[in-house]
């Protein structure tokens, strides 16, 4: 008897010790999980911070009448062609006397990003008066000059290693002895499209594409999945061939999203001869993705409700599809907006799908319509990854910072939708 239970003793201690083996195991991985995400948002957070903000130069320009208007008649189109890249180099030459050989000029002109010729012939047509006469401004730093600002361990390392000459960094530290550098907020980040020079590119032109994207998308699946979804569930006989659809869209659920891609260039490029690269095909292939994921969670909403609700609304003498459309399909509206709007956030974050479409192209404009070529932003993201330039590893993080920004949005109005509208029975 004493032998018999110590054997079940020994039995219970082994399972309890199991169970708390399995215990630490769970939690460890939970531990390893959130440290390793930890771990990936520092990397991303602390790189992507750095393109919110960019480095500004000040300089005495001098709108030299000789360069901009030497006819003195103050016509538009001629301080349009007027070389703004002689005022500011023959500007930064008065700045730095000593400068005078051909290659360091060069040198010295790269400190100032080539989007300012345009900011001051916009300056210059709006302000006329200024034309001979000078004035100090803040001008926007090339990416090299801004980078080293940002990462100022660089300046220790050797010439060849090193964005700047020996030369160019001892001009900038000349400029941040007189308290002529400054950091500020990187608009042309949030206003502009995709550019060749780090500092001038932005995310304004693929978040737009996304946008348009996204609302195609939405517009073409929410309604045929959540009839569809209503359909199978509430209105289709059971038979072998509802059976072969159920099956055939929960796999579609699951197939790689590069394969919609495949079928949107087959289908919409070389058969329809949609344009390429444009929102209105992305939104289509992105609407197929999204089709099946809307139809389960559809699905799933009307499973959640009583049928108690679907036979007092028929023994009332409504039609079992009056029963659905007015009584059953609203109580599972939260369930099925919850679903659509995290298959929004997946299309919003994919980017395989676009690519086999054409919108890789490097768009400098930013989309008025559906038809014109965009990108979306995880295709920007993709491009800028894939740049060798120095200052585009900080736009490619902060690209990301948005794009997780946006997803956590979604996703939270997803789960505050639900707890706020959803019913619990």
């Amino acid at each position: 008897m004493n032998n018999n239970l110590d054997k079940v003793k020994l039995s219970l201690l082994k399972r309890r010790r199991s169970e708390d083996l399995f215990k630490f195991y769970g939690f460890a991985g939970i531990i390893c999980a959130v440290l390793f995400l930890i771990l990936i948002l520092y990397s991303v957070i602390s790189q992507g911070q750095k393109a919110f903000f960019t480095s500004y130069i000040k300089l005495d320009v001098y709108f030299d009448s000789k360069i901009i208007d030497p006819d003195n008649k103050k016509k538009e189109e001629d301080i349009k062609f007027a070389n703004f890249k002689k005022i500011i180099t023959t500007s930064l030459e008065r700045k730095f006397p000593q400068v005078s050989d051909k290659e360091d000029i060069k040198e010295l002109a790269s400190f100032i990003s080539s989007s300012e010729e345009e900011n001051l012939m916009n300056f210059v047509i709006s302000n006329k008066e200024f034309i001979g006469k000078n004035k100090v401004m803040w001008l926007l730093a090339s990416s090299n000059i801004d980078v080293i600002v940002k990462n100022p361990e660089m300046e220790e390392l050797d010439e060849a290693n090193r964005l700047v000459s020996d030369k160019q960094l001892s001009w900038l530290n000349e400029i941040k002895a007189n308290n002529e550098l400054k950091k500020g907020l990187n608009k042309n980040f949030f206003t502009k499209a995709d550019s060749t020079e780090p500092e001038q590119a932005g995310i304004w032109g693929s978040l737009v594409g996304s946008f348009l994207t996204i609302i195609i998308t939405l517009i073409l699946s929410f309604p045929i999945a959540v009839s569809a979804g209503v359909f199978l569930e509430e209105l289709a006989p059971k038979n072998r061939f509802t059976e072969f659809l159920e099956v055939n869209i929960n796999n579609l659920a699951a197939v790689p999203s590069i394969i919609f891609g495949l079928l949107g260039l087959a289908i919409f490029l070389n058969i329809m001869h949609l344009p390429r690269s444009a929102p209105i095909v992305g939104g289509l292939v992105l609407a197929l993705m999204t089709l099946p994921t809307i139809i389960i969670a559809t699905r799933s909403s009307l499973k959640s409700v009583p049928p108690s609700i679907r036979e007092a609304a028929i023994g009332l003498g409504a039609t079992r599809f009056q029963s659905v459309v007015d009584h059953v399909l609203p109580l599972a509206i939260p369930g099925i907006m919850t679903g659509t709007i995290i298959g929004m956030s997946r299309a919003l974050g994919e980017s395989a799908p676009l690519l086999m479409i054409g919108m890789v192209a490097f768009i400098v404009d930013v989309p008025g319509s559906f038809l014109d070529s965009s990108t979306a932003l995880p295709v920007q993201i993709y491009l800028w990854k894939s740049t060798a330039a120095r200052g585009f590893v900080e736009l490619t993080a902060a690209g990301v910072i948005v794009l997780l920004g946006f997803l956590v949005l979604m996703n939270g109005l997803a789960v505050f939708i639900r707890q706020k509208f959803e019913k619990k029975w």
